[in-house]
Parts: structure tokens; C-alpha cells; sequence
């Protein structure tokens, strides 16, 4: 698995999609949602970039279990954080339901954040 390659492939989908989620936001006039466009491209795209860019940059990061958990964690986390804060701001699904998954999200986002933290914590090239 080329954990940069698929950052980067990755933020670049979220790049288009959050662009073409903004554009039709706009063109609906539906701006309750607009905090789902931040996520997309703030999560999404600018964070997957980083993320990619810095495996690339140092590939000894790469080298064990740490990447392939943060890629994974922050993917599901992402997507799932994306779908259901977009069916809760439009009104498609109540809260009480929501909220519980979103929190699930969070904290795989979360987890994953901590496993890179730790991966360059320990990293010599840093």
C-alpha cells in the first residue's frame, strides 16, 4: 500500500467533491450546510494532502502498522463524519441518531490523529 499515493489520490477526490458540493450549496441556497463543505475540504482534501505530502517526504513513516491504521482510521472517520453531519444540518436525520455516530467518527479521526502524532513523535527524521 503506498500510503502518499493514496493521500493524495484521496484529498484530490475530496478536493473536486467539495468543490461541487459547494457549487451546488450555492446554487440550492441551502448555507445550513456549509460547515459540511468546510469538513469535506478541511478533512477531505487539505489534511489528506498534508498527510501525503509528509509520507512522501518521509518515507520511514511509512514503514510499519502506524500508517496504514492512521490512513484507515482517518478515511472511515472522514467519510462517516461527511455523510452523517450532511443527513443531520439537512435535516434528513434527527440528532438523537446523528449525533452518536458522528461522535463514533470523531473519535476514529481522533485515534488516527494520536497514531500519527506518535509516528513522528518517534521518528528520528522529525
Amino acid at each position: 500500500m503506498n500510503i502518499s499515493r493514496n493521500f493524495l489520490v484521496i484529498g484530490a477526490l475530496y478536493l473536486v467533491a467539495g468543490m461541487g458540493f459547494g457549487t451546488w450549496m450555492s446554487m440550492s441556497e441551502q448555507f445550513a450546510i456549509a460547515p459540511v463543505h468546510a469538513h469535506m475540504n478541511l478533512l477531505g482534501f487539505v489534511l489528506m494532502t498534508v498527510f501525503g505530502l509528509a509520507y512522501r517526504m518521509m518515507p520511514e513513516l511509512a514503514a510499519d502498522w502506524m500508517a496504514p491504521a492512521h490512513f484507515w482510521l482517518h478515511q472511515a472517520g472522514t467519510l462517516v463524519f461527511v455523510i452523517f453531519l450532511w443527513l443531520l444540518l439537512s435535516e434528513r436525520m434527527a440528532g438523537a441518531v446523528a449525533g452518536p455516530i458522528l461522535s463514533i467518527a470523531e473519535l476514529a479521526i481522533i485515534l488516527g490523529a494520536l497514531i500519527w502524532l506518535w509516528n513522528l513523535w518517534r521518528s528520528r527524521s522529525v
